[in-house]
């Protein structure tokens, strides 16, 4: 779109949609979708760039004095594109917006200018602001006593260690030229009576395996893979 060849007529004609269309277009790279094609059908994008999608939309919008509420928008990110994410919302608000995020990511709460913590605990056992104030109030209550979970674990007062072991596996699932989507004839081998983690950065092809491909019950999924391809 910016080499377009036109008449100096038709880029007169043209100049504001173009205008509109670039400027979309780059929201689209900043948020790392570049690699998507303009012809994508909509229903085959994963949630993460479904996200992202959304919010360039309201970035493109220019909308100024406007109060935004976003309730978990890094589901189906990876960590990797969470840095665009925060850069987003950071641009809708310099453009003097509120933006407010229900959220459990710990880089975008740490990124945030205010956080507001409900607790302590869940269902009955909730309900109660336990914690309001800015990352620096956080690490002032460093070996402090709190309610606090998100505190806590902010602050590094409480861990979660990582297993000093892992349970061994033998067996497995083997998926060979698995097509669909952005899969591009994989071989994947997926152990059997251990716990396992598919992950990867959005639209890498993580659902269209487990969900298109490995098991896909075309009653509950309407993008279940044709059996030839995988």
């Amino acid at each position: 779109f910016k080499n377009l060849d036109l008449s100096d007529n038709e880029k007169e004609i043209a100049k504001r949609l173009l205008t509109e269309i670039t400027h979309r277009l780059q929201f689209l790279l900043d948020v790392g979708l570049g690699y998507l094609t303009l012809n994508r059908a909509s229903n085959t994008l994963s949630g993460g760039e479904s996200q992202r999608i959304n919010l360039t939309t309201s970035l493109g919008s220019s909308l100024v004095g406007s109060l935004y509420i976003l309730d978990e928008p890094s589901i189906g990110l990876h960590s990797r594109d969470t840095d665009r994410l925060i850069h987003v919302l950071r641009e809708l608000q310099q453009l003097h917006n509120t933006v407010i995020v229900v959220e459990h990511d710990e880089e975008i709460m740490r990124a945030a200018d205010h956080l507001i913590d409900v607790g302590p605990e869940a269902g009955s056992e909730g309900g109660e602001i336990v914690f309001e104030g800015s990352l620096d109030d956080v690490e002032k209550m460093k070996g402090k006593e709190t309610l606090s979970h998100t505190v806590r674990f902010l602050n590094g007062t409480e861990r979660i260690a990582t297993p000093s072991s892992r349970r061994q596996w033998n067996l497995a699932i083997e998926v060979k030229g698995a097509r669909m989507n952005n899969l591009r004839g994989i071989d994947v081998k997926i152990p059997l009576n251990v716990l396992t983690v598919v992950t990867g950065v959005s639209g890498s092809g993580k659902s269209s395996l487990i969900k298109g491909i490995l098991y896909c019950r075309k009653d509950k999924n309407k993008h279940c893979h044709n059996k030839n391809n995988s």
